[in-house]
């Protein structure tokens, strides 16, 4: 997976599902979260912790990713690697484009089932650390 194509992934996205979104702020999925709204990026927290409409930084909270309105671009993976699978099966189903597994989350069959389902892959990555590398900050 080259840059450019990481580039093209960020620049194309709109909508970010955060699954296993944290409402804890010294966790890695609440900072992401809120270095991805700052980047101008619409974020919505999937997590069943948040059902019943319950917020977190100011977004609404859904439980599963079939529960939200509208269309979601990006699936971001803040769960372990033997549930990417499951999570990549509930994104094809919302039509997803893009399946992004966080660092150290890395399930290869989760990666097949989504690139022959027509999603872009990137596993293993942080779309933190990789706007700033990539000169995408805003």
């Amino acid at each position: 997976m080259n840059d450019q194509f990481i580039k093209d992934v960020l620049t194309g996205t709109q909508t970010i599902a955060l699954v296993g979104a944290s409402d804890k702020p010294e966790r890695a999925s609440y900072q992401v979260m809120k270095y991805l709204l700052e980047q101008g990026y619409n974020v919505i927290p999937v997590t069943p912790k948040l059902k019943g409409g319950k917020t977190l930084l100011g977004q609404t909270g859904y439980t599963t990713l079939a529960d939200i309105p509208g269309q979601v671009d990006m699936v971001d993976v803040f769960r372990n690697s033997d549930a990417a699978w499951e999570v990549a099966q509930e994104a094809i189903g919302i039509g997803a484009k893009t399946l992004w597994l966080q660092l150290g989350v890395i399930n290869e069959q989760a990666a097949v089932l989504a690139k022959n389902a027509g999603m872009q892959v990137v596993m293993d990555r942080c779309p933190k650390i990789e706007i700033p590398r990539l000169g995408l900050q805003k």
